[in-house]
């Protein structure tokens, strides 16, 4: 009886053991397997896209025996660089304002265009401060604490009717940060953590589940925020 125990036994912890390894296998290669699928993804859709538009003299797979994965991105980024130096040129901002012009015409094409166009100078701007702050607010009552991230300083009509200090901050869902709600705030019930925006990221989409490690020399004590 002891014998036939003790293999139970020993049999129960071997297959906790295979268990184990199991599970930290897929925590170890699941996060790589996912990265390089996502990668290979994004680049044969970039190179279905833009190998076209690429001359057949100077596509490299009409000289090679087999395709050359990245060669579209590779075109791509160097065709954004190329866009961006003729755009800063006096030419370039010449027909640039002249697009928008016409653009600005069109009644339906002119509001989808103009709201695009403050976004991306808003989040790609190198002055820009958009979501470069990660706040805890109050929400959805007092007590309840929610991580958020700053847009902007709140102004224009909104500030106007509010008179005192607000500030416009974004508090994204879990697990999809790309939804959420546009919140105004006064700047005094905002409180500033010293985390970067990545790894407010990886907070929100982890569900609390990933918590970035606190950093030497950090007052524990909670600060209020100050927007410039």
């Amino acid at each position: 009886m002891k014998i036939t125990k003790i293999k139970q036994t020993e049999t129960k912890n071997f297959l906790q053991r295979c268990r184990t390894y199991f599970l930290t296998g897929i925590a170890v290669t699941a996060p790589i397997g996912i990265t390089i699928y996502i990668s290979i993804i994004f680049i044969n859709f970039i190179d279905r896209n833009v190998k076209d538009f690429v001359p057949a003299i100077y596509n490299p797979d009409n000289y090679l025996p087999f395709d050359i994965p990245g060669t579209g991105l590779i075109v791509a980024i160097g065709l954004l660089i190329i866009i961006g130096f003729f755009t800063a040129s006096f030419f370039g901002k010449f027909f640039v304002n002249l697009g928008e012009k016409i653009i600005n015409r069109l009644p339906v094409f002119r509001s989808i265009y103009n709201a695009l166009k403050q976004v991306f100078q808003t989040v790609l701007g190198s002055s820009s401060k958009a979501f470069r702050e990660v706040v805890l607010i109050q929400y959805p009552r007092k007590g309840i604490w929610a991580v958020a991230f700053i847009t902007a300083k709140t102004s224009g009509e909104v500030a106007i009717k509010l008179k005192k200090k607000y500030v416009n901050i974004f508090l994204p869902t879990t697990p999809n940060p790309t939804s959420g709600f546009l919140l105004v705030v006064p700047e005094k019930d905002l409180i500033k953590l010293d985390m970067n925006i990545e790894q407010g990221m990886k907070l929100v989409i982890s569900g609390g589940i990933i918590t970035p490690e606190i950093k030497k020399g950090i007052n524990k004590k909670s600060s209020r925020l100050k927007v410039n």
